[in-house]
Parts: C-alpha cells; structure tokens; sequence
C-alpha cells in the first residue's frame, strides 16, 4: 500500500511537470512591436492615426523643444539606431540628420511634397525653400500616402487596417482644407502679422498676406528698422492681433503689441507642440481647429 502511494505521487509529479513542458511549447514567443522614429509632430501624428499601436511610436524631437536647434541625445540616437523605419520631416528643418547614417530605412518627406519656394526677400537663411510644408493639407495627404505605404511594407499583415486609417485621415485634412476655404473666403482685413514667417503655405492657398517680423528664420534678431515697419504695417492696414510662435522669444512681439495697443496670441505653426499640449492629446486636427479660429479672428472673417 505504502508502495502504491509512492507510485501514484511520482506519477502525478509527472503529469504536472509534463504539462507545463507542452505548455511553455505551444505558448508563441511575445513579438516586440517594430519600431518607427518619427522627427516632428505632424508627421507623427500622422503615424499614430494610421499605425496606432501595431507599432511603437518614438517622438525623435521631444515636446517643448524647438525644432529647429534641436540636437539628439546620444540615448535618443541609440534608440534611432533601434527604429525599423525612420521618418523625418527634411527641407533643411533637422539639421542633425546632414551627413548621418540610418542604418533602417529612412525617408525624407520633403522630397515627396510640394514645396514653396522663397522669394529674394523671404530668405533670411541658407534655405531656399519653406520648409513648413505640413500647413498644407494636400501635402499632409501626401506625407500620409508616402508613409502608409511604408508602414505596409514594414508590417504586410496590417495592410487593410493602414489603408482604412489612411482615408479616414485624409477625410479628416479634406474637411479642415474646407472649412479653411469656408472660414476665410470673407474678411474684412486681409493682412496677418506673425513673428517669423511660418505661414507662407496658409497665405497662398487661402489668399491673405504675410508681415513677419524676421522673416523665415526663427532665430533672426529683428533690427530696429524691422521694428518700425512692423508697426507702421499694422497702423497702415488696421491689425487687430500681432501673433508669436511657442520656442520663439516674445520680447520684441510683446512690445510692439503694447506699443500699438493690438491683441497679441500664439499662433502653433506645428513644428512641435508644447508639454502641455501633449498632456492634453491635442492633435494636427485639434490644433488646425484652434489656428483657424484665430487666424478668423485676426483677419475679421464672417
């Protein structure tokens, strides 16, 4: 009897030991998602919407951070070196990616869009092109189809869920692109001034002026002649509101305001977002949204 006992208690040892060796066998090894580095805010926008989370989003430009000094940590850049595919925003804006080696895939989206070329007077910097070519909904329709097709590329099996994403994203810019046209096609003023000039995409395609205070580099020091035809511009064409970019200092904007009595706000040209919009999952759409209401304002639409 005692040896039964023993018998019975091996084999159930044995049995439990064996199914947990069947088990571990057919349980599938966990799959780490691929990783996709993006370099500014609207195109990785247009990741998450079309990716969600089959992929693992990495944010290359952190949010607060001004684009256009931002230089990568070296963890960050070990992280890029981990990335499956890199998407960057290119016409001169990441000046950190000149003569650097991705050893995944990466795309420079400025060579799929239309760009706008600069005018002798807009240069101010070694560029020759704006490089804020995501203010365009057409080209953001572009950059998606650019990087959706990438996506399936790198992930085949999500095929139909990317390109249902896709037209929903580009319904989504097609209805921004209308409301912008509907907002904006009767106004009673029809000049914008702004700090830097980051809205050259915006004026061309729903038909208003530009005053920038330095032209297109951010980090241009406007002289004291540039201060004074900023303020007889907006005594000359009756300006309401004086706008400033986040990352850019609002010194000289803020005292130009108060020395013409004018409104002054935050226009968000999109190269990043701040901290607190983040915490606040504000997106492209969310934030065109808000820039429509104020360009509307300023321009005294109906």
């Amino acid at each position: 009897m005692k040896n039964l006992k023993i018998i019975v208690s091996i084999l159930i040892v044995a049995i439990v030991i064996l199914f947990f060796f069947i088990s571990n066998n057919n349980t599938k090894p966990t799959l780490k998602k691929p990783i996709v580095a993006i370099s500014t805010f609207s195109l990785y926008d247009i990741v998450k919407h079309i990716a969600g989370d089959t992929v693992e989003s990495v944010n290359i430009l952190p949010f607060g951070v001004d684009p256009h000094s931002f230089e990568p940590t070296p963890q960050l850049m070990a992280k890029i070196e981990k990335s499956a595919l890199v998407i960057y925003s290119g016409a001169g804006l990441e000046p950190w990616v000149q003569g650097y080696h991705f050893n995944a895939k990466a795309i420079d989206i400025s060579k799929y869009v239309r760009l706008r070329k600069l005018d002798a007077d807009e240069h101010g910097t070694h560029n020759t092109t704006d490089p804020h070519y995501w203010l365009d909904f057409s080209n953001m329709k572009i950059a998606a189809d650019v990087i959706t097709k990438a996506l399936v590329e790198l992930s085949p099996q999500n095929r139909a869920l990317y390109e249902l994403n896709q037209k929903r994203y580009n319904t989504m810019l097609e209805k921004l692109d209308s409301a912008y046209k509907e907002r904006l096609s009767s106004c009673r003023a029809d000049t914008v001034v702004i700090s830097h000039n980051a809205l050259g995409y915006l004026s061309r395609n729903y038909e208003f002026h530009i005053e920038a205070l330095t032209g297109l580099s951010p980090e241009a020091e406007p002289s004291a002649k540039d201060v004074v035809k900023i303020m007889d511009d907006i005594k000359k064409e009756g300006v309401t509101t004086i706008f400033f970019e986040h990352f850019v200092n609002d010194k000289v904007i803020k005292r130009i305001a108060k020395d013409t009595d004018i409104n002054i706000d935050v226009f968000q040209v999109l190269g990043n977002i701040t901290k607190d919009e983040a915490q606040q999952h504000l997106t492209y759409e969310d934030i065109m949204q808000q820039n429509l209401e104020k360009l509307s304002k300023a321009l005294v639409c109906n």
